[in-house]
């Protein structure tokens, strides 16, 4: 068992030597992979998605309808849909009836959601932490929108 130790321990090494000859991009993919590795496995113990969490996010200001929220998370309704049945199923959400429209279906946040919300955002904060040797985060992560915002698609 000794011998397999000191051979992670000699990969590793090799891993943080080689890391400093890899290009920008393979830097930032591999980054981004190993923070959402943790934050998915996060979401799978407590049976989310990472759309259901967008939903749990404004839904927590609120009920809203179906199509409220496939608007405001950025999805088709279909999508939204089967997000919401999914976040029902696990107890996430619970589905009204509109007292002012009764052909409309609100969507509202459960406790257990709000509690998985809440989770969720102390996790998000500490998969930030795991970005401490980052000298200056906030200005990382003003970098960082700055990359993706000059390699959107102009919207005409």
């Amino acid at each position: 068992m000794l011998g397999d130790e000191h051979e992670i321990a000699r990969s590793a090494e090799r891993v943080r030597s080689d890391v400093h000859s890899w290009p920008t991009g393979r830097l930032l993919s591999v980054a981004a992979r190993v923070v959402e590795g943790r934050f998915d496995r996060f979401l799978a113990e407590r049976d989310l998605s990472h759309a259901g969490l967008i939903a749990l996010h404004h839904l927590a200001a609120g009920p809203l309808a179906q199509r409220q929220l496939a608007q405001r998370c950025r999805v088709t309704d279909q999508t939204m849909s089967r997000t919401i049945e999914r976040l029902a199923r696990t107890g996430h959400v619970a589905r009204t009836q509109d007292e002012h429209d009764r052909r409309r279906t609100l969507v509202q946040i459960t406790p257990d959601g709000t509690d998985a919300l809440a989770a969720a955002r102390l996790e998000e904060r500490e998969s930030e932490q795991l970005l401490g040797a980052v000298d200056d985060y906030d200005d990382f992560r003003r970098q960082l929108i700055n990359l993706i915002a000059a390699t959107e698609p102009d919207e005409d």
